[in-house]
């Protein structure tokens, strides 16, 4: 214990006359002034870090020569830390240190130090400046920038391939002994790697590490200050060592032969199977491309490389047929898409294998000589003509028989059929090249022996033209002559059209009808270029005698057989200016008023009829107001019944009913009433039979009878009317609209019961001969 405190106690005292270094005096203005007679006295002005006394840590003490000892003087102290981290006995300038410190966390103090006099407060001396150092001791051990380090290195790397460079920090003083001075070891990871103390490079230790072999590596790296002394810090760190792969390794197939069976019918870019060759490099080292380099297949397969897998995609390049060939060999090669120049000596980078296909035998649809027929015939071919054939066979080594038929979906209007034994095509119904000049049907052949295997083929019909068509005039020609026309002058120049297609082209013939060149007004001169002209044989034309002609043209045709057509051309006279322009071809023109025109005329008729069609409709109107029909809906069609209920006393009963209206005609035909409008009163009757003694009555009834049968504006249905009053002991019969003058016999009523209630008392009048007799 008493060798420590005399190694402190001389390492403080051992820079005592340092002191001098530290003292700058200036005045308040910061003026600097002259050297005088030093006036502190300094017993320490280094403290040693961490500090781990129970007492504060002494520091010094201040001293000035105007200090008599009497207490008068008062020492003050600024600064860094100063009143918390260190503190000044006023009295005798004795500075402590109150905490622990560290120099890592501050080197250094900057402290001022000032004299004054108690009683006035005023400075005895200038302010001085003085600086407590810090010295250091190895108390931090040495930390790495990362925790963990990661880093890679290329396989088969030369010994002292520098792989990644760790640095350790230690946050002692680097010019204070070797508290800071690191030194790098390794202490896991031999004899793979190994690390310069220095400057902490890990480098290669090993030759030819192989990543097949061994990819990752874990190392661990101490750093120790002291330069490695005994009693230093050290920390460590560990670095993750990666050996990347580098192409070294050529591609392997694991079999020597690869055998796949395709069936015959596999479309052409349809796989047959995969093969692959192993890498024990990885990534663009394992790439490998595929090739065919012999064999009997080079133009019915093909290889690709699926670079997900890498593996060697064998397909179909051609149709497949096994009755030509039944199996196919095939050489392939696997080769590295990327090499390493370095290993190229450790061999070829490559690998072959042979692949055998055995193509597969399938039921196949007949196969057609031709992709596609065409065949000519004539439009006007008889029903039945053979127009060509179509041929298939079987390609399977069974080679069924076939049968051919026609897609009727292609030709709808069955124009034509085929052979279903040889193919041979022929026609069913007359063809029109007019109509359709081609026609496209569909052939399908089935085998025999297996329905399920068919095959089509379209086949394309051409319709031979021949001449059938008459020509005619190319379009409605508006032909009309000057009034003031001169003798062989052109009215019209005319062309012909004709719906068959000769193979030399159209060439038309006009000329004037027989019949018509007698007494001609007008000629036809054929142009000899498919036109003619319409002239005029006489001059002058008058609307009034004759307003239009009526002119045949023969057109005909130069094919054979020659066809031709009469075609009337109409010809209006008109009256022209002098230029010849046309101005009017209405004959009746001529007979109206002179100041008044067509126009005017049309608008006077208008106008007429606007006025009748309201006169019309008002007249409508005020009879649909006057008059209500019985029937308001159309489809109330059933018998309008009105019933009269009040029965009187007979005919001698003249106070229930006037009989003398009855016997005087004339009296009532003021009062006669329409059935088709409801009444505005009901009249009480009741059936009776005619005395054959009123006789004047019985005409009564029958004329108003007659004149309801007659009647146009009575309603569509039968309405039941009373004309006669029954009294005591009548022996009439009642009469009703229901009977009809024109009517033979007697009626039915009996359906009436079958209406329901509201026919029950017309039911029990009419109902049938029971009724009568019981009334």
């Amino acid at each position: 214990m008493r060798t420590c405190l005399f190694l402190v106690l001389w390492v403080c005292l051992s820079h005592l006359g340092d002191a001098k270094v530290f003292i700058k005096r200036t005045t308040g203005d910061g003026v600097a002034l002259r050297r005088s007679k030093r006036g502190w006295m300094w017993n320490q002005f280094f403290l040693l870090e961490e500090y781990t006394g129970t007492d504060y840590q002494y520091v010094g003490k201040l001293h000035s020569d105007q200090d008599k000892g009497d207490g008068s003087l008062k020492y003050i102290l600024s600064g860094d830390g100063a009143g918390s981290l260190f503190l000044i006995d006023e009295n005798s300038g004795d500075i402590h240190a109150t905490k622990r410190l560290d120099r890592e966390e501050k080197a250094y103090y900057a402290l001022r130090a000032q004299a004054v006099n108690k009683k006035t407060g005023r400075p005895v001396e200038p302010e001085s400046e003085f600086i407590i150092k810090i010295h250091d001791i190895n108390d931090n051990e040495p930390k790495f920038t990362k925790e963990i380090y990661t880093a890679s290195v290329p396989e088969m790397s030369y010994v002292g391939t520098s792989v990644v460079q760790v640095t350790a920090t230690d946050a002692d003083d680097p010019t204070y002994g070797n508290s800071a001075r690191v030194v790098y070891s390794i202490l896991q990871g031999q004899p793979y790697f190994s690390v310069e103390p220095e400057t902490g490079i890990i480098r290669t230790a090993l030759p030819n590490m192989n990543r097949e072999n061994r990819e990752n590596y874990h190392v661990v790296i101490q750093a120790k200050d002291m330069a490695g002394q005994m009693g230093g810090l050290s920390g460590t760190t560990t670095v993750n060592i990666t050996l990347t792969d580098v192409n070294d390794n050529p591609p392997r197939f694991t079999h020597n032969t690869y055998q796949f069976g395709v069936p015959e019918s596999t479309e052409a870019g349809s796989p047959v199977g995969r093969i692959k060759a192993d890498d024990a490099d990885v990534g663009r080292n394992a790439e490998v491309d595929y090739t065919i380099i012999n064999g009997d297949g080079l133009d019915m397969f093909d290889i690709t490389t699926d670079m997900n897998t890498q593996e060697g995609v064998i397909t179909v390049k051609r149709p497949l047929d096994y009755e030509k060939k039944k199996i196919y060999t095939l050489k392939v090669q696997a080769e590295n898409t990327h090499l390493d120049p370095r290993f190229l000596s450790q061999g070829p980078f490559k690998d072959t294998a042979t692949v055998k296909i055995t193509v597969e035998d399938v039921d196949e649809p007949p196969n057609f000589e031709r992709a596609s027929y065409i065949m000519d015939v004539k439009e006007d071919a008889v029903n039945g003509t053979v127009i060509g054939s179509v041929s298939a066979e079987d390609p399977d080594i069974t080679s069924s028989a076939i049968r051919y038929s026609i897609d009727r979906h292609t030709d709808l209007e069955r124009l034509f059929n085929i052979h279903p034994g040889n193919g041979s095509i022929f026609t069913l119904r007359p063809l029109d090249r007019e109509e359709f000049a081609w026609h496209n049907i569909s052939v399908i052949a089935t085998e025999f022996s297996n329905p399920k295997q068919v095959s089509r083929v379209p086949v394309f019909i051409r319709v031979l033209d021949i001449n059938d068509n008459a020509p005619t005039l190319a379009t409605y020609y508006e032909t009309f002559v000057c009034e003031n026309a001169k003798a062989n002058q052109r009215i019209q120049t005319v062309s012909a059209v004709d719906a068959d297609d000769p193979t030399g082209g159209h060439k038309f013939f006009f000329s004037l009808s027989p019949e018509a060149s007698v007494n001609a007004n007008f000629t036809v001169r054929d142009n000899r270029d498919n036109t003619a002209g319409i002239l005029t044989r006489r001059s002058g034309f008058s609307r009034l005698e004759r307003s239009t002609y009526l002119l045949p043209v023969v057109i005909s045709d130069g094919d054979y057989p020659m066809q031709s057509s009469t075609n009337t051309l109409t010809v209006r006279v008109c009256t022209c200016d002098k230029e010849g322009n046309m101005q009017s071809c209405n004959a009746e023109a001529q007979m109206l008023p002179a100041g008044l025109s067509t126009g005017a005329l049309v608008a006077i008729l208008l106008c007429i009829i606007i006025l009748l069609i309201i006169v019309v409709l008002f007249a409508a109107l005020r009879r649909q107001k006057k008059k209500e029909p019985l029937i308001i809906s159309k489809e109330d069609v059933r018998d309008n019944v009105v019933s009269y209920n009040d029965e009187g006393g007979g005919e001698e009963d003249t106070q229930a009913f006037d009989i003398g209206t009855l016997r005087n005609p004339e009296a009532i035909e003021d009062n006669k009433q329409r059935r088709d409008i409801i009444p505005e009163s009901l009249y009480p009757s009741r059936r009776t039979a005619l005395t054959r003694d009123n006789a004047d009555v019985r005409d009564f009834i029958n004329q108003r009878l007659q004149e309801n049968d007659t009647d146009p504006a009575a309603p569509p249905y039968d309405s039941l009317a009373t004309y006669a009053y029954e009294g005591n002991g009548s022996v009439a019969e009642s009469l009703s609209s229901l009977e009809s003058a024109t009517t033979e016999g007697d009626q039915d009523y009996n359906y009436l019961s079958e209406w329901g209630p509201r026919f029950k008392k017309l039911a029990e009048m009419y109902g049938g001969e029971d009724s009568d007799r019981d009334s």
